[in-house]
């Protein structure tokens, strides 16, 4: 079955979003959830079959309501994370072996609950990569000058035009993805900063597709008014369309 599934993980506390009173992915926008926003693109887009979610343990049952408010089609369980995204992703992905939801031809695709500004198109094409070169990352336009500094000298200036932002989703066959985050495990691997990083650090060459450029993460209270800037500007131009 060439099936498409969605991990969301969504375990972060939200320690640098100072003055909230929840963890960031449950802060609303429009009477919304953020993690709603990144739910909503992904049932949405029609070449995925099944959406895993990892949450925070101590706020499952509030996800829980706020999925059963939405009635998602494709949300096949929502479940607990663990300490680190590394682990919360495994998590996600033990359940859909443990279940048989994958077979060799399956594509899963891994995203932060707290990146809404994604969309269908670049959701498709990121799966449509993973299942026919390889692990994919979404990535984005470098549009500063980047450079290479040594105690406090610059030593370096990159050509920007060769550099990309590492956005997602991240695409991967499921086995694959899998049999890496065993080997870490085996190895006592816990410090990789995402699986696109894994998959490279054991050998597999790593495919891009680019995203849009406002496909940030929230992490911080200047991130979130960002992310309502461009909610606001696509609702501006629709209405003056």
């Amino acid at each position: 079955m060439a099936r498409t599934i969605a991990v969301i993980f969504a375990g972060g506390v939200g320690s640098r979003m100072s003055g909230a009173d929840k963890p960031k992915q449950f802060l609303e926008l429009g009477g919304e959830a953020i993690i709603c926003h990144v739910i909503d693109r992904f049932e949405e887009t029609p070449c995925v079959d099944g959406i895993v979610i990892v949450c925070i343990e101590s706020w499952l049952d509030h996800l829980g309501q706020l999925l059963d408010q939405r009635g998602y089609s494709k949300v096949l369980v929502s479940i607990a994370g663990a300490e680190t995204g590394q682990g919360s992703i495994f998590n996600g992905l033990s359940y859909i072996e443990k279940n048989g939801l994958a077979d060799e031809n399956t594509v899963v695709l891994i995203h932060d609950g707290v990146r809404p500004l994604i969309d269908c198109a670049t959701i498709s094409a990121c799966a449509e990569s993973a299942r026919w070169n390889g692990p994919t990352a979404t990535v984005a336009p470098v549009t500063e000058t980047v450079v290479t500094v040594d105690e406090g000298k610059v030593v370096g200036v990159t050509d920007r035009s060769r550099c990309r932002l590492a956005r997602a989703p991240q695409g991967f066959n499921f086995y694959e993805l899998y049999g890496a985050h065993m080997r870490a495990r085996k190895e006592g691997r816990c410090d990789f900063i995402d699986s696109i990083s894994m998959m490279s650090e054991y050998g597999y060459e790593v495919f891009v597709v680019d995203g849009p450029e406002e496909n940030i993460k929230i992490t911080t209270p200047r991130d979130f008014l960002t992310f309502k800037g461009f909610v606001d500007l696509k609702e501006y131009e629709q209405i003056w369309r």
